[in-house]
């Protein structure tokens, strides 16, 4: 697990759709940057993700509401380039 100040190295936009393209719009609608930033901020260990597909199920914003996502993709091609992929 990454340590609690971890912050990417560098950040590019995704060039096409993918699961991880997928799940890092899931996270990024919910006002995080991924699943790191989320574990972080949330101190929960688990996402709850759909078994079928492994995509992000919910997610629980900063403010507290939460969001309820889909099994199958919900990143429409014209999204797809406003997700950022971060490295660290």
């Amino acid at each position: 697990m990454a340590s609690s100040d971890t912050k990417p190295k560098s950040v590019s936009h995704a060039k096409k759709w993918s699961e991880e393209v997928e799940n890092l719009y899931r996270f990024q609608h919910a006002g995080y940057r991924d699943e790191i930033e989320y574990k972080q901020v949330k101190q929960v260990s688990v996402v709850d993700r759909w078994p079928e597909t492994g995509y992000v199920k919910k997610l629980q914003r900063r403010d507290n509401t939460f969001y309820y996502y889909n099994r199958q993709r919900e990143c429409d091609d014209k999204e797809v380039h406003k997700v950022k992929i971060y490295a660290y």
